[in-house]
């Protein structure tokens, strides 16, 4: 290093200017980013989804707060594409399907009671209970 009459000089530039986190790309918002926004002119589209692995010229890099109240001009479509990480709701469907797997999982057991000649229905006394699996107990419906 060089001395200087005001002291020693340094080089490049100061290590709180530069950040490895990528900010939001909106006038004066310093958020971290979470999305891309990229443009697609030819189909009037403006298509945001998860934060692109390197920062590109023609895209926009938006924190969370920017991309949800993103509007696109009029006439244009925004297309939002999920990343998968964030956690899902279940659906009507998701909460049928365990139900169908609960049910599936505990008839092999029912099929081995009946064949077993055992005297009550089910292993904990329970006249509702018909097959028992770790600490999920599978019910007899009411109709039955």
């Amino acid at each position: 290093m060089r001395e200087s009459r005001r002291g020693p000089l340094k080089s490049a530039v100061p290590s709180n200017v530069v950040s490895p986190v990528r900010r939001c790309s909106r006038t004066a918002c310093g958020r971290p980013a979470v999305a891309t926004l990229t443009y697609v002119y030819a189909d009037s589209t403006a298509v945001l989804g998860p934060l692109a692995t390197y920062a590109e010229p023609h895209c926009y890099d938006l924190c969370a707060e920017h991309s949800e109240r993103l509007t696109a001009p009029r006439g244009w479509e925004v297309v939002r594409l999920s990343d998968g990480s964030a956690p899902a709701h279940p659906s009507g469907d998701d909460l049928e399907a365990l139900a169908n797997a609960v049910r599936e999982a505990a008839r092999p057991q029912e099929r081995a009671a009946e064949a077993g000649g055992k005297g009550g229905p089910g292993r904990g006394g329970d006249p509702m209970e018909v097959g028992r699996r770790g600490h999920l107990r599978v019910l007899r419906s009411p109709e039955n």
